[in-house]
């Protein structure tokens, strides 16, 4: 167990309260877990970490529908990549 880890409700407690570094760290407690559904709520409440973590996992897997979904809620560099991705797609089609 980490050092934050027992105090998992502090981290929320201030996240609550705003500050981001706080809300970044449950991201990566809930990543360090593999808790996705965890990492995917915080994606929702604005943590931008939480959406680098999840683009992260889904280009792993080549996952272009999680990609649109983590874009949707708000990461845009999930957008980017998927963008990228379908052109690549495009072009090795043409092969």
């Amino acid at each position: 167990m980490t050092k934050f880890e027992g105090d998992r409700e502090t981290l929320r407690a201030l996240a609550d309260d705003g500050n981001e570094k706080a809300l970044d760290r449950l991201a990566d407690l809930a990543d360090g877990r593999g808790d996705l559904e965890e990492l995917s709520e915080l994606l929702d409440e604005g943590s931008e970490r939480a959406g680098e973590l999840l683009t992260r996992r889904a280009v792993a897997t080549r996952d272009l529908r999680e990609l649109q979904r983590i874009s949707d809620a708000g990461y845009d560099e999930a957008c980017e990549v998927l963008d990228r991705l379908l052109d690549t797609s495009a072009g090795d089609e043409g092969q």
